[in-house]
């Protein structure tokens, strides 16, 4: 043999029988190993497909809640403001009834205050009246008990005067 590489029958039936043997491991291992992880891959790619189409369903979900929760915030808003402006105009109204009340007593603390003047001018006027009842008595009995001119009643009426003093008749 002096070649290297001799090609003979033999030679190529064991080619051609190792072929064969890897053809029919490969086809066996393929059966046994390659279709799992097909299956495998094919399911997970499944679960991912599912995964993404939920995501996106639920993230349609919370698009659609946003909304729902904005329009309701809008609405919440809006029920506020009439609330405050019926509790400004109720205050308003308070206020209003609060003044005409306070003008009711203001008007009646004033009738009595004048009210109460006026017997306090009443009692002065009586007790003026009787003073001067006192002095035109006290006058009379002088004037009676000296029986004297003009001159002298003068000079009487001057020292009752006197007697009584300015105060009483400046107040």
């Amino acid at each position: 043999m002096d070649r290297l590489f001799n090609l003979d029958a033999q030679l190529l039936a064991d080619a051609a029988l190792l072929m064969i043997a890897m053809l029919v491991m490969f086809t066996f291992l393929s059966y046994l190993l390659f279709n799992p992880a097909r299956d495998m891959l094919k399911k997970r790619q499944e679960k991912i497909k599912n995964d993404i189409d939920s995501a996106q369903a639920d993230r349609q979900q919370a698009k659609q809640l946003k909304e729902d929760y904005e329009a309701r915030i809008k609405s919440i808003e809006k029920e506020a403001d009439e609330i405050l402006s019926r509790a400004r105009q109720t205050a308003l109204e308070n206020a209003e009834d609060i003044k005409a009340q306070a003008g009711e007593e203001a008007a009646r603390i004033i009738a009595r205050a004048q009210a109460q003047i006026e017997l306090d001018k009443k009692k002065a006027a009586d007790d003026m009246k009787k003073e001067m009842i006192s002095i035109a008595s006290l006058m009379a009995g002088k004037v009676v008990s000296a029986s004297i001119d003009t001159t002298v009643q003068d000079s009487l009426v001057e020292e009752t005067l006197k007697e009584i003093g300015d105060d009483t008749w400046q107040s």
